[in-house]
């Protein structure tokens, strides 16, 4: 299953490569965070951000841990 949030920031990117030099990580990876071969690690999640110009934020590319990417619509 691909990742819609990977899938947005390679867009905004321009290319899987383009991305992947402004995180500072292989082609290859971007490639298997957009086919959900590798979860994103949490530390690599700001240079996503930064990489879009927060145009997607960080709760998009780990849904699953709120506790560190809250949803600014969740109720604490």
């Amino acid at each position: 299953m691909k990742n819609i949030a990977v899938k947005m920031a390679i867009e905004i990117a321009g290319s899987q490569t383009a991305l992947a030099k402004k995180c500072g990580k292989a082609q290859s990876t971007v490639c298997d965070w957009l086919n959900g071969k590798k979860r994103i690690s949490p530390e690599h999640v700001p240079a996503l951000v930064e990489a879009t110009k927060g145009k997607i934020p960080a709760y998009k590319f780990r849904p699953d841990l709120p506790e560190l990417f809250p949803h600014p619509e969740q109720t604490v």
